[in-house]
């Protein structure tokens, strides 16, 4: 299957799963207890008064009727109106994603950068007691929850040694965000830790199984240093698996956000969602679930479409 009919394929795909994504949404939305009318108006609010506001809202239509307004308010950016903050719940996720993003691809590229040659570090060192070190590290980091890794950072690094701050920065928009670095050092490293413990294990494997291959046999028959080997031809081929491997690690990133940014005090879209989830803030945590799914489907759309163009050895029907 030729690079551009895979592409428009996958598109369609990741389209018709945020669609599905939407109906979930919808759904959850008609399941509150009373209804969307009974958490706006509060439980004080008497029948009528509902039964006017669900015919105001276009509430008392048939499903597919309602189903439809609600995808072309979603498609005008209208994910509805917060209950506490009585906001636009798409201008509060337009003031915290982009803090949130900043984290979360902090977090990634640091993991990352120190992930990928730790990896193939222990790849070349197998069976070496750096090997074990390492690895016994990575579980432990693996195994601990963010939250008590955040806690341990602080312990650390702000209390016993007062390097760091133990609040993020606080400011509302990435410019104020940014003008206090070192109040994302925490953390970003606590968002990071575990990324590094799970992609260096399979940066590790990805290397010691293209160590083994005929190429690189041939090359060092050939005459080619070992070093030269490694960086030119076994650390390209070792980073398809990873690739494909982040796309679909985005969840994971921004659940790790969400308990990150309520440690920290950070204000992104994490701390909302926690903040809205202890005053029943349902169009708060619907959206905020809803960007979440098409973030996720879109890095998963991103990383297939990177490990086609890594490796286009790749077909469309393995991925």
């Amino acid at each position: 299957m030729s690079t551009p009919t895979y592409l428009i394929r996958r598109v369609l795909q990741a389209a018709a799963v945020i669609l599905i994504v939407t109906i979930v949404v919808f759904a959850l939305l008609h399941a509150l207890p009373g209804g969307p009318a009974r958490g706006i108006l509060g439980p004080q609010a008497t029948a009528q008064q509902i039964a006017a506001f669900d015919h105001e809202q276009g509430l008392d239509k048939p499903l597919p009727v309602q189903y439809l307004y609600y995808l072309g308010q979603l498609a005008h950016g209208d994910l509805g109106t917060s209950y506490t903050l009585n906001e636009p719940v798409s201008q509060l996720i337009t003031e915290r994603l982009p803090k949130t993003l900043l984290l979360t691809v902090l977090s990634a590229v640091v993991g990352l950068l120190l992930a990928v040659p730790l990896g193939m570090w222990q790849a070349v060192r197998r069976n070496k007691p750096v090997d074990y070190v390492i690895t016994t590290l990575s579980f432990i980091a693996y195994s601990t929850p963010v939250y008590f890794l955040g806690l341990i950072l602080v312990l650390v690094f702000s209390q016993a040694l007062p390097w760091f701050p133990s609040q993020a920065p606080q400011g509302h928009t990435l410019g104020e965000v940014l003008a206090y670095p070192q109040g994302l050092v925490l953390p970003v490293a606590a968002g990071a830790a575990s990324m590094v413990a799970v992609f260096s294990r399979y940066m590790r494997a990805a290397t010691l199984e293209n160590l083994s291959e005929d190429y690189v046999r041939t090359a060092r028959a050939g005459g080619s240093r070992s070093r030269a080997i490694l960086w030119r031809h076994v650390f390209r081929n070792s980073l398809t698996p990873v690739v494909a491997m982040l796309g679909y690690y985005v969840p994971v990133l921004f659940g790790g956000a969400l308990v990150v940014e309520q440690l920290f005090n950070y204000p992104g879209m994490g701390l909302l969602f926690w903040t809205a989830a202890q005053s029943s803030d349902y169009p708060v945590l619907l959206g905020c679930v809803l960007i979440i799914a098409v973030a996720t489907v879109t890095g998963t759309l991103l990383a297939d479409i990177v490990q086609r163009i890594i490796d286009p050895r790749v077909k469309a029907g393995r991925s």
